[in-house]
């Protein structure tokens, strides 16, 4: 069975400090449950604080999906490198709830994302994801980014290899 769809009862709003816990907990889930990031250690509140305020001061955005005022997943952007050559281009991450996946959650994300890049100028937005996450791969194709490269056996987690695929929206 599909689980159902959530995207008329999400709310997108800007991150608040009151929200750090439940994007932690969020963060924390996928660090140690999935290849959704190939960080292996669970982070703690300040580095999301630091996260956050980073964000900020260079005018990214930092958002919220909730439910009833429940944050149920998280969206950001910032530097794709370091280097002036590479001030037009972000790489974004989304995480959502685990009870929340393929509802719909993402999908109001993204274009938050997208719209604003595009409104700061940025030319590309760049998605990091794990090669065996089939789901993310075709989101990513749905707002339509293509795979730009692919890094085979790059991250360790739970004791194997994993691919990183680069995928690239060109934004117009």
């Amino acid at each position: 069975m599909e689980p159902a769809s959530l995207a008329h009862g999400i709310d997108i709003r800007d991150a608040e400090e009151s929200d750090l816990p439940a994007i932690l907990d969020i963060y924390n889930d996928a660090i140690l449950n999935t290849t959704a990031t190939f960080t292996t250690h669970a982070v703690n509140l300040e580095s999301r604080r630091l996260l956050l305020h980073e964000r900020r001061v260079h005018g990214y955005p930092f958002v919220v999906a909730t439910i009833a005022g429940e944050v149920i997943g998280f969206a950001t952007f910032g530097e794709f490198r370091k280097g002036d050559g590479y001030a037009h281009t972000v790489e974004h991450t989304i995480y959502v709830h685990h009870h929340h996946h393929g509802k719909g959650v993402g999908k109001q994300l993204m274009p938050v994302l997208i719209d604003a890049a595009r409104k700061l100028g940025k030319h590309a937005i760049i998605g990091g994801i794990d090669a065996g996450n089939a789901a993310s791969l075709h989101f990513h194709r749905t707002f339509g980014f293509v795979e730009a490269g692919r890094l085979t056996e790059v991250g360790w987690k739970f004791d194997r290899w994993l691919d990183l695929v680069l995928m690239q929206k060109v934004l117009d």
